[in-house]
């Protein structure tokens, strides 16, 4: 385990072991710690400078996440992907931002709309600066203001926990040559039909963008057989 990759928990806020959380969850989804790494709990107390029962409480959410095995006697690892996950969890997250754009589409507000563009924006210059890591959060911030803005608390929560094995397999990927550009283009077109109030274009528009990703994760299994558990 490379613990030099840790964020620092003094950057970070909550309690002691929600900041502990934070940062390993940093370091798994970032895939600074990839599938298969072994979490050893002297190392990370001795990095961030805690005592081990916040790292147990972190480790245990982790565990209730999917994104660390905790093996009792054995060890505990950053879990493997499984490609059935990552398409259970691509369907899941298609039926609720499909859901969201409609909605969105059909009750914006205008303050809505100019926070979007603003986000567009800023990706456009991110992609012409070749910023991938910025343009990256960024288009997670787009997709997180359309759950936002459906005026439902808890879907942001459900789609944020649905992703999550996306989001790890998504960093292999990176960076995309091409593919960022032609994620604004399919954002542009979504903003487009919201704009337009049109929820069955923005549905159509949002559905194209979507499965764009699933295609490209799918070919990691024979490319990175590590980072994914065997049939």
């Amino acid at each position: 385990m490379n613990a030099a990759t840790l964020t620092d928990i003094e950057d970070l806020s909550g309690s002691l072991a929600q900041r502990v959380y934070q940062s390993l969850r940093e370091a798994i989804l970032s895939m600074d710690y990839p599938p298969g790494t072994i979490l050893r709990k002297g190392a990370i107390c001795e990095q961030l400078g805690v005592s081990r029962s916040p790292v147990s409480e972190a480790i245990a959410r982790l565990s209730a996440e999917g994104l660390v095995d905790v093996i009792p006697q054995s060890a505990t690892k950053v879990s493997c992907f499984s490609m059935a996950e990552i398409r259970e969890a691509s369907f899941l997250r298609e039926a609720l931002e499909l859901a969201a754009v409609a909605r969105v589409a059909e009750q914006r507000s205008d303050e809505q709309l100019t926070q979007l563009t603003r986000n567009l924006r800023l990706q456009e210059l991110l992609v012409e600066d070749r910023d991938f890591a910025g343009f990256y959060k960024t288009d997670e911030e787009f997709h997180a203001l359309l759950m936002e803005f459906t005026g439902f608390p808890g879907v942001s929560s459900v789609a944020s926990t649905v992703s999550l094995q996306l989001k790890r397999a998504r960093m292999l990927l990176l960076p995309e040559e091409g593919r960022p550009a032609a994620a604004v283009r399919e954002h542009k077109a979504v903003v487009d039909a919201i704009r337009m109030r049109d929820p069955v274009a923005a549905q159509s528009a949002m559905k194209l963008h979507l499965g764009r990703l699933i295609t490209q994760i799918e070919p990691l299994e024979s490319q990175h057989p590590t980072f994914f558990r065997s049939h």
